[in-house]
């Protein structure tokens, strides 16, 4: 319950133009016998502070961990808003983990294109792929690339 109380918050972090197209592709996934048995499709994150994208930044660098952005705070799609034109997608697993599969995400991202022309998938890009995000064309930066 806890979990669906998250989502549902951070959701509400998002454009509604992006929250509608995450929706109708939650469903989508959902309503696939197939695709529910393999995971949940769950929003790690929407929008974000700057201070929270600096975190991320240190995380590779001053910080232990894989590099996840190349966007300092302020520079990433996220940290505008709330509503924010960007939002990061994994998926909870039957056995309670994460997962950031990419072709889980694949597939997912097949979904929220479908759902709106509009959405842009990190997995798309020519150079640093970010599969887990997603944002708006429009977005406030000028387009894709601002994770």
């Amino acid at each position: 319950m806890a979990q669906l109380q998250r989502q549902a918050v951070r959701l509400e972090q998002a454009a509604p133009v992006l929250a509608a197209a995450y929706s109708q592709a939650l469903g989508r996934w959902l309503g696939d016998p197939v695709l529910r048995a393999v995971g949940r499709p769950i929003i790690t994150e929407c929008y974000r502070s700057a201070e929270r994208q600096n975190e991320l930044y240190a995380q590779g660098r001053s910080k232990p961990g894989p590099i996840v952005t190349y966007k300092r705070g302020g520079e990433s799609n996220h940290n505008y808003g709330p509503p924010t034109p960007a939002l990061d997608v994994a998926f909870q697993l039957a056995d309670g983990s994460v997962s950031w599969s990419g072709l889980l995400l694949s597939k997912f991202a097949r979904l929220m294109k479908y759902a709106d022309a509009r959405v842009v998938w990190g997995g798309d890009w020519p150079k640093w792929k970010d599969r887990p995000h997603f944002e708006l064309l429009s977005a406030q930066k000028g387009g894709p690339g601002h994770e």
